[in-house]
């Protein structure tokens, strides 16, 4: 298994997200994050003095999915979240030894899968 973790610009998510749950990977966590990297701050004006924020806002995009199936999810991120520009975000995938569904005690790739009518629900 693999834990893809991505940080992206707000933009990018939702097409991101509308290809996942095409593909058939529904099950997404994300969270509303502030980082640095390459890209400057950003410096405004405000009441006369000027501002340099440095953390710029991102989405934190996370999911654990098959080793089959984690090439599709990065290349899924990569082409809605590249613009070319400095601040397009970063994709980490890790590998993840154990996974436990916590209602039924289960554990391995069989937790990863949809209960069969999921979609129908959703």
């Amino acid at each position: 298994m693999k834990k893809i973790e991505a940080y992206i610009r707000h933009e990018a998510f939702e097409p991101i997200r509308t290809e996942l749950l095409e593909l058939g990977f529904p099950s997404l966590s994300i969270g509303e994050v502030k980082g640095s990297g390459r890209q400057k701050g950003v410096t405004e004006r405000y009441r006369g003095a000027e501002l340099t924020n440095y953390l710029r806002p991102k989405v934190k995009l996370e999911c654990v999915v098959a080793d089959r199936d984690a090439r599709t999810i990065v290349d899924t991120i990569l082409k809605h979240g590249r613009t070319g520009a400095v601040g397009d975000g970063k994709v980490f995938v890790v590998p993840v030894d154990e996974a436990y569904r916590v209602r039924t005690g289960e554990s391995g790739e069989e937790i990863l899968q949809a209960h069969p009518g999921a979609a129908a629900a959703a």
